[in-house]
């Protein structure tokens, strides 16, 4: 008997390997367009909506501050109105123009508590510490029910490194307004200040007790745990 030619067995099988590897390229070739596309868009998306939604907001600013200077060119004796167009202008990042506001407003009316607590803060984010203490305290004597006033007492002296005023003013605020996340904090942040680290950590936590989302707090943990490691 003659013998039978061998199909080349091997033949089959390579064409198979080359077309498996084909398969393999263009499903490595389409994933990676996806995620490339996936990746433009949202890249892109955000980009469009962070600029709408900031433009937005510049756009409200803008129209909160015509508003206000018209109210202000028509009463221009209003204290009140003074004190939002300075919080317009300090939102807009104008912290010269907000001062200039805030003290009319103060000299209009000598116990306008607004214009007190508002140029406390702007002299605090000036880093002008003294002047921002003095306000506070003034706020204090026009409000003492009021613990924002004292807040901002205990804020000053920290900053100005009198550790054992602002834990005194913070316990007031606390005593006023119990659980505000803002004053536990501000108290945190004298324990920092302080060294004492666990002090601090327990004052954080407790912060975000009564509000988890709290990023001040929730950021201070983070750079305690970071300076542990």
């Amino acid at each position: 008997m003659e013998n039978a030619v061998q199909p080349n067995a091997q033949e089959p099988s390579r064409e198979k390997a080359k077309k498996m590897k084909k398969d393999r390229v263009s499903w490595w070739q389409s994933l990676i367009i996806l995620a490339v596309t996936l990746a433009v868009c949202l890249t892109a998306g955000y980009y469009i909506s962070s600029k709408y939604l900031w433009n937005k907001k510049n756009d409200q600013l803008d129209k909160q501050l015509t508003y206000y200077k018209e109210q202000v060119n028509e009463k221009p004796n209003d204290p009140k109105l003074r004190v939002q167009l300075g919080y317009t202008y300090f939102l807009k990042g104008d912290d010269s123009a907000a001062m200039k506001e805030y003290t009319t407003a103060k000299s209009l009316d000598k116990n306008y508590y607004d214009a007190y607590l508002n140029l406390s803060i702007v002299y605090d984010k000036e880093k002008r510490y003294d002047d921002a203490l003095q306000m506070a305290i003034k706020a204090v004597k026009i409000s003492p029910r009021d613990y924002k006033g004292q807040l901002l007492k205990g804020r000053s002296y920290r900053k100005l490194k009198m550790y054992d005023k602002a834990t005194a003013a913070l316990q007031e605020a606390y005593r006023l307004k119990n659980g505000n996340t803002d004053v536990i904090y501000e108290a945190g942040l004298v324990a920092v200040a302080q060294g004492k680290k666990a002090e601090a950590e327990q004052l954080f936590k407790e912060a975000l007790s009564f509000d988890p989302t709290y990023k001040p707090a929730l950021n201070a943990l983070d750079k305690l745990n970071a300076k542990n490691k």
